[in-house]
């Protein structure tokens, strides 16, 4: 199933019957504000497994998860130091994945042995909303893509995943070019990934 939806101005049609699919278990490939992404509620096991063999992802390797906005992600972490909020502060909404020590709310099956987690707000009004609408976060992984692929075609996606996923939200075709990920979980930030994102520290 394939949803063709507007980033900026969602339908509330299609928030609410994406909001179904997530609470039923349901697989979902969304877009973000770098590539399109798999996800599921964040702590369903069978969803998560699904999703990692769809992907032939290591179930060691971390995870990352959305949130609509700055104010849930005390929940999700340890700790945030005020230069680190700061930072955080005014980098989002945008194409960022934040590494931190996670609090006992993250499940562990999301944990690696380091007990980190990824924290994303990307830049993209439908999936802000529709995480507002959940109520919680969703799974974040990067769809596969080949190598030498500078878009990311979300119709080939469901043509390629149509058996394996239950919905497709198609917002038109994406650069293939992932988040900058910047490490806090020890303090002082690292920059583990340069992406889309400039990062000003």
């Amino acid at each position: 199933m394939i949803y063709h939806i507007h980033e900026e101005t969602p339908h509330k049609r299609h928030i609410k019957q994406t909001v179904d699919i997530l609470r039923s278990g349901g697989i979902i490939i969304y877009p973000t504000d770098t590539v399109y992404s798999f996800g599921c509620d964040f702590a369903n096991r069978d969803s998560i497994s699904r999703i990692n063999r769809i992907t032939n992802r290591d179930p060691k390797k971390p995870l990352s998860i959305i949130l609509s906005d700055l104010s849930d992600m005390h929940m999700y972490v340890k700790h945030v130091s005020n230069e680190a909020f700061k930072i955080i502060k005014r980098s989002t909404p945008g194409p960022f994945t934040f590494i931190f020590e996670a609090s006992k709310e993250i499940p562990k099956l999301l944990l690696t042995k380091q007990k980190t987690i990824g924290i994303r707000i990307p830049d993209n009004n439908f999936l802000r909303e529709l995480i507002s609408e959940y109520g919680q976060p969703i799974i974040s992984t990067s769809v596969d893509t080949e190598p030498g692929d500078y878009m990311i075609d979300p119709v080939f996606l469901e043509e390629k995943h149509r058996k394996s996923v239950d919905l497709v939200l198609d917002a038109g075709l994406k650069n293939s070019e992932l988040s900058t990920m910047i490490d806090f979980s020890d303090g002082e930030p690292v920059i583990l990934r340069q992406g889309k994102g400039i990062i000003n520290f």
